[in-house]
C-alpha cells in the first residue's frame, strides 16, 4: 500500500462567494459550505483514514468536523496549512485592490512566487511553511490515507510544489473550488496526481455553487 494525500478546500464562507481575498480572515461557513462538510464526510466516513490534518482557521476546522467526528479521530492542527495572508488587501475585492494598489497587484498577478500582496505573503514563503507539513506526513506515515484540510491558495501551491509546476503559475494551472478534493498518491517514482477539483461528493444543488 502507498502513502496517499487527499487535500480538500474547506466549504463555502461568504468571502469564496464574493470574491474577496480572505487569507488571514477568519469566517466560518455558511450553510451551504456546512452541508458541504457534511456530505464529505457521508461520502468518505467509510475510507480508512491513517490521519487528519488541519489548518488552524474556523472554516477548515469546521469543514474537517463532520468526517473527524465520524471517524472519531482528532485533527493534528499546522500553522502552516493555513491559507495565504494577504496583507494589506485582506477582505477587499481584486477590483478595489486593482484600482488601488495598481502596482502591487500588477507585480503579483505577474509573478506571485517572489511578489507578495502588500503586508502579506509570498507563493514561496507559503509554499515553505505548508511543504513542512507535508514533508511531516511523508515522514510519520509511509502508508495509509491521510486528509489535509485547507485553503484554494495553500493547496495550489503544495500541488505545484509536488508535481513540479512553477510556484509563479499556480493560478493558472490549477483551481481549488470549494469542498473541492486532490488526491496525491506517492508511488516508485514519487508523487502522482490521482485526483483534481473532485466535487461528486457533493449533491447537484451543491456541486452549483462553484464560488472562487
Amino acid at each position: 500500500m502507498t502513502l496517499n494525500i487527499y487535500l480538500l478546500r474547506h466549504g463555502e464562507t461568504d468571502h469564496s462567494q464574493t470574491g474577496g481575498y480572505c487569507g488571514s480572515l477568519n469566517p466560518d461557513l455558511t450553510p451551504e459550505g456546512l452541508a458541504m462538510a457534511k456530505a464529505f464526510a457521508d461520502h468518505y466516513q467509510s475510507l480508512p483514514w491513517t490521519a487528519i490534518f488541519c489548518s488552524p482557521l474556523r472554516r477548515a476546522i469546521s469543514t474537517v468536523k463532520p468526517v473527524s467526528d465520524a471517524v472519531k479521530t482528532t485533527p493534528i492542527i499546522r500553522a502552516g496549512l493555513a491559507e495565504m495572508n494577504f496583507g494589506d488587501w485582506e477582505g477587499r475585492s481584486p477590483e478595489d485592490v486593482r484600482a488601488n494598489d495598481r502596482d502591487a497587484y500588477d507585480r503579483w498577478t505577474a509573478e506571485p512566487a517572489w511578489n507578495a500582496p502588500t503586508g502579506g505573503e509570498t507563493a514561496v514563503q507559503v509554499a515553505d511553511r505548508a511543504m513542512t507539513v507535508i514533508t511531516e506526513i511523508q515522514q510519520t506515515y509511509d502508508t495509509g490515507n491521510v486528509l489535509v484540510v485547507a485553503h484554494k491558495t495553500t493547496i495550489r501551491i503544495v500541488l505545484c510544489s509536488l508535481l513540479g509546476i512553477d510556484l509563479g503559475r499556480y493560478r493558472d494551472r490549477l483551481d481549488a473550488l470549494v469542498a473541492s478534493l486532490h488526491v496525491i498518491t506517492f508511488g516508485r517514482y514519487g508523487p502522482m496526481l490521482l485526483r483534481s477539483g473532485d466535487r461528486n461528493h457533493l449533491p447537484p444543488e451543491l456541486r452549483d455553487r462553484k464560488g472562487t
